[in-house]
């Protein structure tokens, strides 16, 4: 593992200018069949009906799996510079936040 983590921070990454800024969002919705895990990554707009979906993004189960440990530990990392994130019990726009989203069903 430790082999692993000096080859990713030896990865020299290229990123395009038209991707460089990114893109916004406040939802995802996450799928999967028997070999990907999809993530549909959205944005709600207050007092519009719907979501839009900014970017898709597709992975093999294992390479999900290592995402979700990566950013466990990056949220980790920022929690101790910047203190713990806390969930909102109230959305901006009034709406309330379902507990079965936040796990806490």
């Amino acid at each position: 593992m430790a082999n692993q983590k000096n080859n990713q921070q030896d990865l020299n990454l290229s990123i395009a200018s038209e991707v460089a800024t990114g893109v916004y969002s406040n939802l995802v919705v996450i799928s999967h069949n028997p070999t990907e895990i999809i993530f549909d990554f959205a944005q709600i707009l207050p007092g519009v009906q719907g979501a839009t979906v900014r970017q898709r993004v597709i992975m093999n189960p294992v390479h999900a799996k290592r995402t979700l440990a990566a950013l466990a530990e990056n949220i980790k990392k920022y929690e101790q510079q910047f203190g713990e994130i806390e969930e909102p019990q109230v959305l901006p726009q009034g709406d309330t936040i379902p507990y079965d989203i936040l796990g806490k069903a």
